[in-house]
Parts: C-alpha cells; sequence; structure tokens
C-alpha cells in the first residue's frame, strides 16, 4: 500500500469527535465510534467495486518478493496454529479461534501479502446470535435442554474474523484415450415352469460392444473458491457457502477496523492444486459427453491448464463456541448470508427411539405388504 494512501486511511480511522478508534459497522459501508456515537462514511474509490482476476505467475513471483507491511504484524498462535493479522500498535491479543493468548514475537518478521478483495462484514453481531439461536432450535437429535442451557447470560461472546481465500481461474486442454461401449440386444430362449407345465419363452438381453476412443477436450473455469485457512475445517468453511459475491470490494483496511483478519496458511500453489482436484469431475464429464455412445471408459488423461488467474479474497465469519456438559462446541457463521454450521451434542435417547420407531414401522409395514 502506498504512503499517502495508508495514511489517509490511518486519519479516517479516527474518531473526529472524541479521537478513539472507530470500528466498522457491518451492514454499512460506515466507520462508527464505539464510544461518542460518530459515524464516518468510508469514501471508496470509482473503481472499488470493479472485480478482476490476477495473473496466477505474477502473483507467485510477488509474493515471493513481499515485505511486512509497515502498519500490520501477524503473529501465530502456538494452541491452534492460524496466523493473525494485528495493529500496529498492538502487542498481544486472543486468539480469534481459541481464545489463547497471542503475544506478538518482536523478533520475527514474516511476510504480510496484501489481498486483492475483502467481503465486507453485512450481518451484525446481533442478527447472527438469532442465526445461530434459531440454527439451535432446529437441531435434530439435539438434547431438550440445549437452547435453555446456551441462551441468556450463558450465550456466546462471538468474534468477527476475515478468513483468506483463494479464487482460481484456468483454461484446460485435456487429451484423453478411453473406450466407447455401444449396447445391442440378443434374443435369447428360456424354459419357465409355469404352473406345473414347462414353458419355452424368449427375452431380449443387453450387450455392449467396446470401441476405442481418442480426443482433446476443453473446459473453463472461473471462481474456484479454495479456503486459505487452517484453523477452522475445510469442511465448515466449504459448505458455509456460497458466498455473497456481488458485495465484494476491493480491499480496504478500513472495513477490517474492529475486527480480526487472518493470513493465509494454504500457501497458493497447493490452493491452485485443490482447484485442479474441483476441476476433474467436469473435465470428466466433458470427456464421457466426447466419446458418446451408452456407456464411457476412461483409461488415461493428460491436462495442460492456461490462462491461470487468482483473486485473494477476505471473506467474513462469526466464530465462537458454546458449553455444554462440560464439552465445548465450536461454530461458524457467514456474515454474509447468515449460514450457520457447527457442531452439535446428540441425544442418544432420541437416536435410540428413533431407530426402534423405524424398526417398528418397517415390521408393520412387511406384516400388511406380506399379507398382500
Amino acid at each position: 500500500m502506498e504512503p499517502e494512501a495508508s495514511a489517509v486511511i490511518n486519519n479516517s480511522l479516527n474518531c473526529k469527535g472524541c479521537g478513539a478508534i472507530l470500528n466498522f459497522a457491518p451492514g454499512t459501508h460506515s466507520l462508527k465510534c464505539n464510544y461518542c456515537g460518530v459515524s464516518n462514511e468510508i469514501e471508496s474509490a470509482p473503481d472499488s467495486r470493479e472485480i478482476i482476476t490476477l495473473d496466477y505467475e505474477a502473483f507467485i513471483a510477488q509474493s515471493e518478493n513481499c515485505r511486512q507491511d509497515a502498519g500490520l504484524k501477524t503473529v501465530k498462535c502456538n494452541s491452534c496454529g492460524s496466523s493473525t493479522v494485528l495493529a500496529a500498535n498492538v502487542t498481544a491479543d486472543k486468539c480469534p479461534f481459541c481464545t489463547s493468548p497471542l503475544v506478538l514475537d518482536l523478533s520475527a518478521e514474516k511476510q504480510y501479502v496484501r489481498p486483492h478483495y475483502v467481503l465486507p462484514f453485512f450481518v451484525t453481531k446481533d442478527a447472527a446470535i438469532q442465526y445461530f439461536q434459531k440454527w439451535m432450535k432446529g437441531l435434530w437429535f439435539a438434547p431438550n435442554d440445549l437452547v435453555k442451557k446456551v441462551s441468556g447470560n450463558m450465550m456466546p461472546s462471538l468474534q468477527g474474523v476475515y478468513i483468506p481465500h483463494w479464487a482460481f481461474d484456468a483454461d484446460t486442454n485435456t487429451r484423453y484415450e478411453g473406450q466407447r461401449g455401444e449396447h445391442y440386444y440378443v434374443t435369447e430362449t428360456y424354459t419357465e415352469n409355469v404352473n406345473g407345465r414347462s414353458e419355452t419363452r424368449t427375452r431380449q438381453v443387453r450387450h455392449t460392444r467396446w470401441y476405442s476412443a481418442s480426443g482433446t477436450v476443453q473446459c473453463d473455469f472461473r471462481d474456484l473458491v479454495v479456503p486459505a485457512s487452517k484453523s477452522l475445517p475445510t469442511k465448515t468453511l466449504n459448505k458455509l457457502g456460497p458466498w455473497a459475491f456481488n458485495m465484494l470490494l476491493k480491499f480496504d483496511e478500513r472495513y477490517i477496523s474492529g475486527f480480526r483478519a487472518e493470513t493465509y496458511q494454504l500457501a497458493p500453489e497447493a490452493g491452485f492444486d485443490q482447484a485442479v482436484i474441483m476441476m476433474q469431475p467436469e473435465i470428466e464429464s466433458a470427456i464421457r459427453n466426447d466419446i458418446g455412445g451408452d456407456e464411457q471408459r476412461i483409461d488415461d488423461t493428460d491436462s495442460d491448464y492456461f490462462n491461470k488467474g487468482i483473486k485473494y479474497l477476505m471473506l467474513p465469519v462469526w466464530v465462537s463456541s458454546y458449553t455444554y456438559s462440560g464439552k465445548v462446541y465450536q461454530f461458524t457463521i457467514n456474515a454474509s448470508t447468515g449460514e450457520v454450521i457447527g457442531e452439535r451434542p446428540l441425544s442418544w435417547i432420541k437416536i435410540t427411539l428413533t431407530v426402534l420407531l423405524v424398526i417398528i414401522l418397517l415390521i408393520i409395514g412387511f406384516m400388511v405388504f406380506g399379507n398382500k
């Protein structure tokens, strides 16, 4: 970030009323003072909503030469391994994922790669709590007293965090070798016992002829999103989507004010490897369509990837945990859509009764249809 731009942002973070640091207000484009209530509109550049993809190879080369931002520092949690961005004047904090103390190692200067785009918080903390409570009430097989115990004064405290993600583009050219199967039918004669008498009948039996097939298919991929965080399970992050990407903006530190921002833990090269895995089903489908016939076999493939692009995104979540019967359960809320993904306790009494009910219904069904 250019020094002049950094100065403008730093100045806009100071409350003109009392001098305190302003925080971004979710669901708005404003910074708000938590002390005197003053609100300042975030003045964005005219092209702030112009979303473009950067060249993948150029980004990799630039990242390798990246230096630590003078206004930001990264610190790694020794408990869960997450890497969090701290402001220059902060030397200690708590990890947003496991609440362990974070203390900055002043001797270590870790690189900070500036994100390309940010999806600002849209769901407020109060709204997130309501989404969480609704989610808990809809849990099947949860203990009856779960909602009562995790409410009121026991309601977990939410922490807003920006989670790093990669978004990849690529054009592919795949050469393949395989086989095309074509069905044909043969009339066969068989003998069947009918009312004590042997009768000869015929039936159509399907067979398949296989022919060698080879060729080349092209596929285009856009915005394959890969989580770059290891602090939350990938399964959880994938279930949180889809994200409201129509609200993406060019990265601006002011939208992070008052929240935590995690730096990526999955390198872009490893992220692209995951994107390649995501591409395979569509490539395979294109190959099968190209082979044609009634059945297809794919024996070998070889893909080339062109026009590779990348976007480094910061996506918002509310993270927290609650305790039930002495055990901690983590949950995450998509702060752009309100989707809740989390761990939950199970009531084995409910599960057992449900299984017994299903067994009883199956027995009744067999008895009724058996008699008929």
